[in-house]
């Protein structure tokens, strides 16, 4: 349960204002299919997770204990300073037709999706505590449950919600909450 916890929230914190919440709100504006665009993140997270946790399980077969905790506890005040970069989204990785079927809204939508993720923060956050935690299952299901926390609001609610969150305030103790986790993962 530690680590479902652990990994939804922080998850949840870290994907605030991050890129893939402000495509989440792109292709919501542009689709206006939030029961779609929803199953779409949740698939293409589940996907990209599983894969990320599977690297992270299997990095605690390569190495040490010694070096497993340096690398978790480095791995994770990493991440918490990355968090104080905001990030953007360039139109370019918008651009897409305007479909007719759920199906294809579907496809474009967990395509972009499942790439945007690629080496985002909270990729890289699921390869580093399913390395730390055993259970990687449980990592797997917290981090796409954070990620449905933080995205399917937008899609939802949209701009009115980012309007009203502090952003700023909400990465900063997303940030503190990694490099936390960080010093911890030293002492576990």
């Amino acid at each position: 349960m530690e680590a479902f916890l652990t990994a939804t929230g922080l998850v949840a914190l870290a994907e605030i204002g991050d890129k893939t919440q402000l495509l989440s709100l792109v292709l919501a504006g542009r689709y206006r299919a939030p029961w779609t665009i929803c199953a779409a993140i949740f698939f293409a997270t589940l996907v990209n997770h599983a894969g990320a946790a599977a690297l992270g399980a299997a990095v605690t077969q390569w190495l040490g204990p010694d070096v497993l905790r340096t690398v978790t506890t480095l791995s994770f005040v990493a991440l918490g300073l990355w968090m104080l970069v905001p990030d953007t989204i360039d139109e370019d990785e918008t651009k897409t037709r305007p479909a007719a079927t759920l199906t294809r809204i579907f496809t474009i939508v967990s395509s972009a999706f499942f790439l945007a993720e690629m080496g985002d923060k909270t990729q890289l956050a699921t390869v580093a505590l399913a390395a730390h935690y055993s259970p990687w299952a449980a990592v797997v299901t917290g981090t796409t449950v954070g990620m449905m926390l933080a995205n399917a609001p937008v899609v939802w609610f949209g701009e009115r919600i980012t309007r009203r969150l502090p952003a700023k305030t909400i990465h900063l103790v997303a940030a503190l909450a990694f490099v936390l986790l960080g010093i911890a993962a030293w002492w576990w």
